[in-house]
């Protein structure tokens, strides 16, 4: 794969105007350029990653579509935020499990913000029950678990983040090789992605290695969720 990125500069530069001018009356007047340099090119971003992930992650939906599709709202939902700025400022590309299609749940996430580009892989806080299950899984499968964290240190470039409690659960051992994974809130890899790489040729190669390199992470979650990856 060595076509040009459907990427451009054009799309942060967008975004870093839209980081200036964040009103209402601006995008509108910007709306043809937020759908020809940002949305668009999205949308294919997408539609390049659907074959791939059809082999490597089945089981996540990649909906290559403008509207209701993996490319998330640039519209904000201020109801709650003492932020009132109408847009977000950034572009999120969710593949979302078929099964658990809620946010949630074990995906993907590609984030394309100027100066801040990163693909996410895992669990975003997920539920009581879900967690519950993801630390009863370590527990019960410490040497799998052992295994995947070896592949993620020595074999990939991620980062493991997210929340974690300051103490480990109640109900769990005080004392135990993984406590500090048992406290997690959030089960998620990070890697930074240079703008350069997604801009470029190899955009794409690129981020279908960093998915497949997170498989077995995935896999672990899922199988301790109970669905397929």
């Amino acid at each position: 794969m060595t076509d040009s990125s459907p990427i451009s500069y054009e799309l942060f530069d967008f975004l870093t105007d839209l980081q200036i001018s964040n009103r209402r009356e601006w995008f509108a007047e910007h709306k043809q350029r937020y759908i020809d340099e940002v949305l668009n090119p999205a949308v294919e971003l997408c539609s390049r990653l659907e074959s791939p992930l059809k082999k490597i992650a089945p089981h996540l939906s990649v909906i290559p579509k403008p509207h209701r599709g993996s490319v998330m709202r640039v519209y904000r939902d201020t109801r709650f935020s003492r932020d009132k700025t109408p847009y977000k400022t950034n572009v999120g590309i969710s593949f979302r499990h078929k099964v658990e299609s809620d946010i949630h749940a074990p995906g993907i996430y590609i984030h394309l913000e100027p100066r801040n580009c990163f693909i996410g892989c895992g669990c975003w806080k997920p539920d009581r029950p879900s967690l519950s299950l993801i630390r009863a899984s370590i527990l019960e499968r410490t040497s799998a678990w052992k295994k995947v964290l070896s592949h993620i240190q020595h074999k990939t470039d991620f980062t493991i983040a997210g929340d974690k409690l300051k103490r480990g659960p109640r109900d769990l051992p005080s004392e135990h090789p993984y406590l500090e994974d048992l406290k997690r809130t959030d089960f998620i890899l990070i890697e930074m992605i240079p703008e350069e790489t997604l801009t470029g040729r190899d955009a794409i190669p690129h981020l279908v290695s960093r998915i497949k390199a997170a498989r077995p992470w995935m896999q672990f979650l899922c199988r301790s969720l109970n669905i397929d990856y």
